[in-house]
């Protein structure tokens, strides 16, 4: 029991960390992005099913399922580029 639970808490530090690995979209100030609704619209529109969105660091990260596999999407709230993509 306690390597499985050792597994499991290794299993979420590792993510955890790798899913803070990407932080840098923009310099603008807040005040100026693009709502992130609209990455979240972007996400749609490339075909994932979107799940949650927030802010990380300076980009919106928005989690999405395509084709049954999860992913992180890393957008600019600035002009709504996609910067990184990180399957899990």
């Amino acid at each position: 029991m306690s390597a499985a639970l050792a597994a499991c808490v290794l299993g979420l530090t590792g993510s955890a960390a790798f899913a803070d690995g990407y932080k840098n979209c923009t310099k603008l100030d807040k005040a100026s992005w693009k709502p992130a609704t609209d990455a979240e619209a972007k996400a749609k529109a490339a075909g994932y099913e979107v799940r949650r969105s927030k802010v990380e660091g300076s980009c919106y990260e928005v989690y999405g399922v395509k084709e049954g596999k999860l992913y992180e999407l890393f957008y600019s709230p600035e002009d709504l580029s996609l910067k990184h993509t990180i399957a899990k």
